[in-house]
């Protein structure tokens, strides 16, 4: 039912949900295309939070928000398609240390540079101004949430 004129479909929440949803299938479409057919959205959650060093399980869950029951099977995923490698922590030995090799460094570039080609296209349809404006404002709207 909407709120002050304001259609359920133009919430914030639904706004900003679609606007991500949208960038990630175009940038994982853009991905299997340019020769990373087997990379998932989901994969992100271990792509975008490991360390250039290679990183734990329990940290990389930590980061995303997320079990470390699930993390270890995405980690596990990614061994099998070859983009991370899992190994011995050089800082504990009971600790395990997921590393990206030199595919998954791949991936992760071209991830990043889809995404930024991406918000390209969206400068494209707005002025620096409106631009700007969004950004000044989506943070605002980020901060007010956290405060909440």
């Amino acid at each position: 039912m909407p709120r002050n004129n304001i259609p359920a479909d133009h919430r914030i929440a639904r706004l900003c949900r679609s606007l991500y949803e949208g960038l990630r299938d175009h940038v994982y479409a853009e991905a299997a295309a340019q020769g990373f057919p087997d990379l998932r959205p989901a994969h992100s959650a271990v792509l975008r939070h490991i360390d250039s060093a290679g990183s734990r399980v329990v940290q990389l869950a930590e980061r995303a928000g997320m079990t470390k029951q699930s993390m270890a099977y995405l980690t596990d995923s990614l061994t099998k398609l070859g983009y991370v490698a899992i190994g011995p922590d050089p800082e504990d030995r009971r600790a395990k240390r997921v590393a990206l090799t030199t595919r998954g460094r791949g991936a992760v570039a071209l991830l990043e540079r889809l995404s930024w080609d991406a918000e390209a296209k969206i400068s494209a349809r707005l002025s620096p101004a409106r631009l700007a404006a969004l950004r000044a404002d989506l943070g605002e709207a980020l901060e007010a949430i956290r405060e909440i």
